[in-house]
């Protein structure tokens, strides 16, 4: 399982970085056209289409009238699981419902001497609707998704929220997936996954309304669906694999080091775990480290591909150096493993979550602590940011001019107007300035 060793001792040798790692975002354009026949196949023959699809990739024999799950399910899959995994998951919600409480905006209002009102308005949309894939045929529930994409869409006061899941073979949904439903208050919750989901939320069936901003993570087919309904729909964000940049010192420990990017490594082949320090010492402890911890786990396989084509040990001169080149990076997850975090916090541009210290691996954020852990990738962290209660709220402004405003000012907008050729703008101001 070999892992790359690079070096990086100015901009110089960022070409060759970036060149590597930009093989990372050429899209798979073969499922597009398959992606948009299921999308019209949705749009034109609804329940009937989403039945098929269902039938023949998820549970055969499946039925347009086993799409929706009763309410009495999503409430007995509580008794389903241990009630110590019930208090987990209630605490977890907790935690991310006060993180996103914090990021409510307000309307707002200015008013002149004149008495011209100016403001903003910040209202939810009126429907959402969620993707939580299936995750390895039902068995292992994507629980963190269903949270991290619901809480901040409900603390932006969203009424009407739709789930979509693929369901097992045997057409059920895992008990977890509704007990979190459950706990969250979601009971519009439905059996049908990939991009035929997707299109069923975007566009509506007979069954399921159609939404205005759509939000969850998926295989190509769900990301390829969502970027072909960009302009329909609002959607979270089409997200690339997952990827981890540390920057360590001598004060981390190369066990961590290593344990942190493989809970990157083990998501996807193309998942990217990069370290950079300047301890060569700790490199080479890094890299043993990998392959003895590698070797144990349930997928490593699939962590070691990783590691093999996207995987980097970087040493750097020092950590003034180490932080210019993170920020070049700009990656998904950003851990700071150094003796004082909060240094170097201030030089950091470009990361979607930064994990401070030691004791700060990025799990923590992904299940627990509270921020949401739907971030940008592929270097996108540059002009964007996590899923919060922003992406589920659309903002109006509200202009309320007063009889004087328009006499002072009416001259000046008629003259912008004919600047532009618009002679019918100028003079719907000026017809007011004759009264």
């Amino acid at each position: 399982m070999p892992c790359r060793e690079l070096t990086y001792t100015d901009s110089n040798d960022w070409p060759a970085i970036t060149q590597w790692l930009d093989q990372r975002k050429d899209p798979d354009t073969n499922v597009d056209g398959t992606v948009r026949e299921i999308l019209e196949a949705v749009k034109q023959r609804g329940d009937e289409a989403l039945a098929e699809y269902t039938a023949r990739f998820d549970c055969p024999g499946f039925t347009a009238d086993k799409l929706r799950v009763p309410k009495e399910a999503i409430e007995a899959a509580l008794k389903e699981i241990p009630e110590s995994d019930v208090a987990i998951l209630e605490e977890a919600i907790a935690r991310v419902r006060d993180f996103h409480e914090k990021q409510k905006e307000n309307s707002w209002w200015t008013t002149a001497e004149d008495g011209t009102i100016l403001g903003q308005m910040v209202r939810p949309v009126d429907r959402v609707g969620l993707y939580v894939p299936g995750g390895q045929g039902g068995e292992t529930p994507l629980i963190s998704s269903l949270i991290m994409n619901a809480i901040p869409a409900q603390v932006a006061g969203v009424e009407s929220i739709a789930v979509t899941s693929p369901p097992r073979k045997d057409g059920t949904l895992n008990p977890y997936i509704l007990a979190t439903a459950a706990l969250l208050g979601l009971d519009e919750i439905f059996l049908t996954g990939s991009a035929w989901a997707i299109g069923a939320l975007a566009f509506g069936t007979e069954l399921i309304a159609p939404c205005d901003v759509l939000a969850g993570p998926g295989n190509i087919f769900v990301a390829t669906a969502k970027s072909q309904l960009i302009g329909q729909v609002g959607i979270d964000m089409v997200a690339g694999p997952s990827e981890i940049v540390i920057l360590a010192d001598e004060s981390a420990n190369p066990a961590w080091m290593a344990a942190d990017m493989l809970s990157q490594a083990e998501h996807d082949p193309l998942a990217a775990s990069i370290l950079v320090t300047p301890d060569a010492e700790l490199a080479a402890k890094v890299k043993a480290e990998l392959k003895t911890q590698c070797d144990a786990l349930p997928r490593c396989a699939i962590a070691g591909d990783s590691l093999n084509g996207w995987g980097a040990i970087i040493t750097v001169p020092d950590l003034e150096t180490g932080t210019e080149l993170v920020n070049l990076l700009a990656a998904e997850h950003l851990e700071l493993a150094v003796s004082d975090p909060w240094a170097l916090l201030g030089s950091i541009r470009h990361a979607g979550a930064i994990f401070m210290g030691h004791n700060s691996p990025e799990p923590v954020g992904d299940y627990f602590a509270g921020p949401n852990h739907v971030l940008p990738t592929l270097r996108t962290v540059r002009f964007s940011s996590a899923l919060s209660v922003q992406n589920f709220c659309k903002k109006s402004s509200v202009i309320a001019a007063s009889p004087s405003y328009v006499t002072e000012h009416g001259d000046k907008i008629a003259r912008l107007a004919r600047l532009e050729g618009l002679e019918a703008h100028a003079r719907s101001v000026e017809f007011r300035k004759q009264r």
